[in-house]
């Protein structure tokens, strides 16, 4: 499921190719992945500009010249594509937007959506989800006023939206690798110290997994070369009975909050 740094890799190409462009054309292959009557969201949505795209945790946010907002969420399997008809994959496109010549093909959209709502509903939709990690104002006061009295493992803390938005599965045990500490480990059971470098692991990696246009395997354009680059940086993630890079003992796996955790049994305490 792409997480943060796979959505504002998102936000910024599209903010590159599509920002100030009008919709010339609007194909809905899959009623499902929208939360109108096709014939509402095509009459909303042809012959506007998108102003820009924002991102808000795991969502991207295409504002329209009439006010009106597409709040996108790929969840597990989504993806886009920016190019031509010939260019495009073949794949089952469940939503396409045309600039031009020039599409957005929205694939993978089997469990994830592309919903219209005005300004206000789509600010109401996202009020539940929790400060985005690399603002600027999250600093370690304020991690550290979140962290209290917080109880549970710590990578499943990670994993709520409500608490800090936009980490999912893989970059939560990124970043507790690089903190030297177990997803496993219960919250109350960390140190100050700890969670001050948890703090710090969890900039870095976001940060790093965005310079290097996070772990998708998918271009988002032909000739895209850097989106899904850092697939090969990922230390634990994925990486099941692979030497971990610090110590050479084997990744191992197991199950937190329903979700597949990977961790080196020596590096991390």
């Amino acid at each position: 499921m792409p997480e943060l740094p796979e959505m504002e890799n998102y936000r910024r190409l599209l903010n590159q190719r599509i920002a100030d462009h009008v919709i010339t054309d609007v194909q809905i292959n899959r009623e499902k992945s929208i939360n109108v009557k096709p014939e509402l969201f095509i009459n909303s949505v042809l012959h506007q500009k998108v102003t820009t795209v924002d991102r808000r945790a795991k969502h991207l946010l295409f504002h329209l010249q009439n006010g009106q907002v597409l709040l996108l969420h790929l969840m597990l399997g989504g993806w886009m594509f920016y190019g031509t008809e010939e260019e495009k994959p073949k794949r089952t496109i469940q939503i396409r937007l045309s600039f031009g010549y020039q599409h957005l093909y929205f694939i993978g959209l089997r469990l994830g959506y592309l919903h219209l709502y005005n300004e206000n509903a789509v600010q109401q939709e996202l009020s539940d989800l929790g400060p985005e990690p690399l603002e600027s104002s999250f600093t370690l006061e304020a991690f550290l006023k979140l962290m209290d009295h917080k109880r549970g493992k710590i990578k499943a803390k990670l994993l709520d939206q409500g608490f800090i938005a936009g980490i999912g599965n893989c970059y939560s045990d990124e970043i507790c690798y690089h903190s030297g500490i177990l997803p496993t480990r219960e919250i109350q059971e960390i140190r100050d110290e700890e969670k001050s470098h948890l703090f710090d692991s969890m900039k870095n990696v976001l940060t790093d997994a965005l310079n290097h246009g996070g772990y998708l395997e998918n271009p988002f354009f032909i000739g895209d070369t850097k989106t899904g680059s850092y697939n090969q940086f990922c230390k634990v993630y994925d990486r099941e009975k692979q030497p971990c890079f610090r110590c050479r003992t084997p990744i191992e796996k197991t199950t937190i909050a329903s979700r597949k955790s990977f961790f080196c049994p020596v590096c991390q305490k």
